[in-house]
């Protein structure tokens, strides 16, 4: 069975199975989800809680032993398995799939992982997992989502903005929901319920976004100037190497060669990207992704110290003329 995280936060189940999985890139989304299943367990009577941390070096007979040992005070416990790197091991494995094989009486387990990628959800224990487990991937908000989720999140504590606002602050907290929340909370204590004005809004919301270069291209498929111009302008100010930025802007300017027939070189695109790139290589003829090609490379030149123009400045006229819009011509 899966579920999303928000669906184990606003409907408590009916009755709590034996086993859960949190795992997934979203750290606010995945606490909380913990965080409601232990309240859940609390509330049905399981008192007792034991937590394990299988890091580097841990011996997964333990893992075995305390399953099979009854609670202390003959009690329901809840007991929590936390792998953080999400790899266990040979060992490890083995001693999950023995787990998951038969599950210890009277105990409700969680096992926490982080995101685990798609050679990893193909491993015994992963699918051992699945298998038995209700399984709750926290997954990103993306930008298109989050003014709603702002939205759900001022009206728990009786407060509102405009659509505005919302934008405000979902440019204000992308890419970084733990400190978004701590924003929201704060609202709760500088603002009375109600609507926020905007002005209030602008003085009070610090800004907490945070970006990686695989965001912008969500941004250039959209042909959203402004957003990519504030993920560039983000990086730059976090420390991005340029470098990996070029390295997506070009892998996707090569793919987009691939799909438009202008190469046939390089491994051909999966169907979802392909499909991903078919409003995005509209916008360009065969002329336009070789003058991104040779852009491309100038600024490879730029980063190495080839060429004295500003290397950030060439990487912002690179992502708009992959979006497709006028910057390009003008660069």
């Amino acid at each position: 069975m899966r579920l999303t995280t928000e669906q184990i936060i606003e409907r408590p189940p009916k009755s709590l199975g034996s086993l859960y999985t949190i795992y997934g890139a979203e750290p606010l989304a995945a606490l909380e989800a913990g965080d409601a299943l232990r309240e859940y367990a609390r509330a049905a009577g399981y008192t007792e809680r034991e937590v394990i941390t299988a890091g580097s070096g841990f011996d997964w007979g333990q893992l075995l032993s305390v399953g099979n040992e009854l609670s202390l005070f003959a009690t329901r416990r809840l007991l929590e398995i936390r792998i953080p790197t999400g790899k266990p091991g040979r060992e490890g494995s083995a001693a999950i799939e023995q787990f998951c094989a038969r599950l210890p009486e009277d105990t409700i387990t969680l096992v926490l992982l982080p995101e685990i990628d798609w050679q990893g959800k193909q491993t015994k224990w992963f699918l051992a997992l699945e298998s038995t487990a209700v399984m709750i991937e926290a997954t990103p908000i993306d930008r298109s989502r989050l003014p709603n989720w702002l939205k759900g999140r001022l009206a728990r504590q009786q407060q509102s903005v405009s659509e505005d606002g919302l934008e405000f602050l979902a440019d204000r907290v992308e890419g970084n929901l733990l400190a978004g929340q701590q924003e929201i909370k704060k609202l709760a204590l500088l603002c009375a319920p109600g609507e926020i004005s905007f002005k209030l809004l602008e003085d009070s919301v610090a800004n907490v976004s945070r970006f990686n270069p695989f965001q912008l291209v969500d941004a250039i498929h959209e042909g959203d100037i402004v957003r990519i111009q504030r993920m560039l302008d983000g990086l730059k100010a976090e420390g991005e190497a340029p470098p990996l930025i070029l390295w997506v802007l070009a892998n996707e300017i090569r793919t987009l060669a691939r799909v438009r027939g202008v190469t046939r070189s390089g491994r051909p695109p999966s169907p979802s990207k392909a499909r991903e790139l078919e409003r995005i290589a509209r916008r360009h003829s065969v002329k336009s992704i070789h003058l991104l090609l040779l852009q491309a490379a100038e600024v490879d030149r730029m980063i190495k110290g080839l060429n004295q123009r500003d290397p950030w400045d060439a990487l912002s006229a690179l992502a708009c003329g992959l979006a497709g819009t006028a910057l390009m011509q003008a660069a």
